[in-house]
């Protein structure tokens, strides 16, 4: 054993011993209990953030403890390859995104090893590989024929300079995320997959997983499971085809209070006017140019104009206009509301603007009509102003009125869903190639089992003109009057099967086989709440394709859910004279504190000068408060890295960096390094005989028997890996504190130092690995079973309790461990301090914690 301890000696050596002995290697065994654990996977960027190292050590302390506990873990690694980042970086750098895109795998790929995580390298594949790929273009024809794919026109947001569609996100403050374009909104035709037909099922089956329930809730609210009534207005001036007018609702009890209706620029009855008005037409041209999104819809200025048309209300026969209304999509719903202004804000809002009605149709449970003059009011209560429905309440008034409609054929009661069936087609270059093909006479059809894959070509040139698939006659053209789409899979269609082919990835005959049904579904899965909707959702809707078509048989792709919080650190910077802000990374700035830990003066290193203090933010580019994760390697060892991330919160919680963190877990693996080369230099131990034990040598026996029963409960049930990690350095003070070299005391000693060693080895395996081989084991210790607790180890002939008078601390007593509770109310009664605190005074209750507390409540 070297006297030093040498991080890059000792991974090195360890990472060759689990190169060469390919520990990782995972083999379905029916003999034995699976363990899947998996992280999302990471785009490659080229260069792993400290974000990335959280995400992937959480899965690799996981996956290692499991395969400790004996049991058959599988832990893969990929690359969710394609999207707009390559092609950016194409259209910047002149480089292929295939080219930059591999060389930046096999960088990240380098990182994550030098991390030491322990992932079966033989599975491994990147989205872009066509033999990855090529099971989607062909289960996607598959769903084409079974009749849950199909194509329509749409409204999107596109950026006329990238020419593409983007997300909602992508859209800030209604310009392009990259090209900074003002966004159109315009109608393309898309390819959408039926994720509405598993509505119903997507959300009963969130019952069946183990997720934060944060994560679940955000997943019904997406699903948006909504009882309502669908009712029609007449529109009696619009021709025939478009008299019936149909409109959602989920307050039909608001539904004598509709003073106008709202439509969508892009519904029939607004193209209907727009032939008729120039000015409406120029309207509803400029509300294309708005997002599409619910937030941009609820904070835009809200905006409309007088269709001519008027509808007549279901009930009364009463004639309200319509308003073509800029905050109504088509998309959403039937393209049309019912508007009551005085229980909806966004309808008071839109009625104020346009001096319309405001009709109060609820008023609160003890009939007090509302006061609507500053705003709506949108709690259920009591009808007013409604007929013969005044005085209802809510459920009343739901069922009067959704009979009466139904009689009158006016009305149907409706399960309506907030989810919108998954638009899967991008405008874009850098995906998988939606293999459709059209032919002369306007055929739409799926391609052939012989006709693919469809390889996407990769020599190519990128700009910011748009796909130049659209442009590749060698692409698209088949022959025989027959061309293939050009537009390519969104990436999210990439990353909602992954984890289904790790378990099978080397099968070049076919997209699944059975050891999916050997690894599903996934028990733990890793990654960022930020995920939490769409990535899930989308997955979990794809497993459910698969089952259906017979590939695989769990109903759910995930059954445990780690979500992760994020890295944040301290932030600097200068104003410049611009108004701007330079930003100046942590490492570069020497700061000085007070005894709190704030901040009292921080100047830059290279210059001297003072910097600014910003708020504790998000790593990021733009605030440049981001580490190199190579650089701690290259400094600390990647163990100290691990060590510090897993310590230094738990992981559910934002983690705030901190250098003197950093290097605090590089003192205790020092530490650790050094009590370990002490105890082996006292010689060889003997064996421990419980019944020769003295009190010294049971205290530590036990204190390492607690530590290996909170270490197992923190890291396999509860994921508190820095409690574990506080545990095991409490055990090594306790080392630190023990003198005995007679053979029980160094029996005792060697069992505490290879806990310490074993405990961390999930978290810190590296140097777990080399001490673990100098404390004379011939089997290697990602081979060793987890320690067992010895419960016997754990009894105490004695135990320590606090005494309290009201609630605050009067004593401590040493008392026998089976002591009653008559014996220790006496003890308690009797100390000195306490009869001091309770003389004069009336003892009303003594409450005994047995082995932890005494509480005397008196008056």
């Amino acid at each position: 054993m070297e006297a030093q301890y040498s991080p890059a000696n000792v991974e090195r050596t360890a990472q060759q011993f689990w190169e060469k002995n390919r520990c990782f290697k995972a083999i379905e065994d029916a003999n034995r209990e699976k363990y899947y654990c998996l992280c999302m996977f990471p785009y490659p960027s080229g260069k792993l953030h400290i974000g990335h190292v959280r995400n992937y050590t959480l899965g690799d302390v996981i996956a290692r403890f499991q395969r400790m506990q004996g049991k058959n873990v599988l832990q893969p690694m990929g690359w969710d390859a394609f999207g707009m980042p390559a092609e950016n970086a194409a259209i910047k750098h002149q480089v292929a995104p295939a080219k930059w895109t591999y060389s930046n795998i096999a960088d990240m790929r380098d990182q994550l090893k030098a991390l030491g995580f322990g992932y079966d390298w033989d599975r491994e594949f990147a989205t872009c590989d066509l033999d990855y790929y090529r099971w989607e273009q062909w289960f996607f024809t598959k769903l084409v024929e079974k009749g849950l794919v199909y194509k329509k026109n749409s409204t999107v947001n596109w950026d006329p300079v990238d020419q593409t569609v983007l997300a909602n996100e992508q859209v800030i403050d209604g310009r392009g995320w990259r090209s900074g374009a003002k966004v159109e909104r315009r109608e393309i035709p898309l390819w959408f997959l039926k994720i509405t037909d598993y509505a119903e099922e997507l959300l009963a089956d969130l019952d069946k997983v183990e997720w934060p329930e944060q994560v679940k809730t955000m997943q019904r609210n997406w699903i948006g499971k909504s009882k309502g009534i669908e009712l029609d207005f007449e529109v009696p001036e619009v021709g025939e085809e478009l008299r019936r007018l149909t409109v959602f609702t989920t307050r039909p009890d608001t539904l004598m209070g509709v003073t106008y209706v709202g439509i969508s620029a892009d519904h029939p009855i607004a193209k209907r006017a727009s032939e008729i008005d120039p000015a409406i037409m120029e309207f509803c041209k400029e509300c294309r140019s708005g997002g599409t999104s619910e937030a941009d819809l609820a904070t835009m200025e809200k905006r409309g104009m007088d269709t001519g048309y008027v509808a007549r209300h279901p009930i009364t026969g009463d004639e309200v206009p319509i308003y073509i209304a800029n905050f109504v999509l088509m998309e959403y719903g039937t393209g049309a509301v019912m508007a009551v202004p005085a229980h909806d804000q966004r309808d008071w809002e839109f009625a104020n603007k346009y001096d319309l009605p405001i009709t109060p149709v609820i008023a609160d449970l003890d009939g007090n009509e509302p006061d609507v003059s500053e705003g709506a009011y949108t709690e259920h209560g009591q009808l007013i102003n409604s007929g013969e429905f005044d005085d209802m309440l809510f459920d009343e008034a739901f069922t009067a009125i959704s009979r009466q409609l139904d009689k009158e054929e006016k009305g149907r009661v409706r399960i309506n869903f907030r989810l919108r069936d998954w638009g899967v087609a991008r405008q874009r270059y850098w995906g998988a190639p939606i293999p459709i093909k059209y032919g002369a006479e306007g055929e739409t059809v799926p391609l052939t089992d012989a006709e693919l894959p469809v390889a996407l070509p990769t020599e190519v040139e990128i700009d910011a003109s748009g796909s130049p698939l659209k442009k590749m006659r060698t692409f698209y053209e088949m022959g025989e009057g027959w061309t293939r789409e050009t537009d390519t899979f969104d990436t999210f269609m990439e990353s909602s099967w992954y984890y289904a082919r790790f378990c099978c990835s080397d099968n070049k005959e076919a997209m699944l086989d059975g050891r999916a049904n050997y690894w599903l579904p996934v028990d733990i899965y890793i990654g960022g709440i930020e995920h939490a909707i769409l990535h899930l959702l989308y997955a979990r809707f794809f497993h459910k394709l698969m089952r259906d078509f017979g590939m695989v048989e769990s109903d759910e792709p995930f059954q445990r859910l780690l979500t992760q919080g994020m890295v944040i650190a301290e932030t600097f910077y200068r104003d410049n004279e611009d108004g701007s802000k330079e930003w100046f990374n942590p490492l570069d700035v020497v700061v000085e504190r007070d005894e709190k830990g704030n901040v009292t003066r921080a100047t830059l290193e290279s210059d001297g000068g003072l910097v600014n203090v910003g708020g504790i933010e998000k790593m990021s580019k733009s605030k440049n408060n981001g580490v190199d994760p190579q650089s701690l390697i290259d400094r600390f060892g990647a163990d100290t890295v691990r060590l510090f991330i897993m310590f230094a919160a738990p992981p559910e919680q934002s983690l705030e960096w901190s250098d003197s963190g950093v290097e605090g877990a590089h003192r205790f693996l020092k530490r650790l390094w050094k009590i370990t080369f002490d105890h082996i230099e006292q010689g060889e131990p003997g064996h421990i005989v419980s019944a020769e034990l003295n009190d010294a040598q049971r205290e530590l026996r036990r204190k390492t028997h607690e530590t290996i029963k909170k270490c197992t409960d923190d890291i396999g049930r509860r994921t508190t890996f820095n409690t574990a990690i506080a545990a095991v350095m409490e055990l090594t003070n306790a080392l630190g504190k023990f003198s005995d070299d007679t053979l029980q005391g160094l029996a005792v000693s060697r069992e505490a130092v290879e806990a310490c060693v074993i405990l961390l080895s999930p978290i810190t395996p590296h140097i777990c690995h080399s001490l673990w081989q100098e404390l004379g084991h011939d089997t290697a210790l990602i081979d060793t079973p987890w320690p067992e607790v010895d419960e016997k180890a754990l009894k105490r002939d004695s135990m320590t309790l606090a005494v309290q008078v009201n609630g605050k601390l009067r004593a401590k007593l040493e008392l026998p461990a089976d002591a009653d509770q008559v014996t220790i109310e006496c003890e308690a009664l009797s100390n000195e301090n306490v009869r001091r605190h309770v003389e004069g005074k009336s003892i009303n209750k003594v409450i005994v914690i047995p082995g932890k507390l005494v509480n005397i409540v008196a008056s």
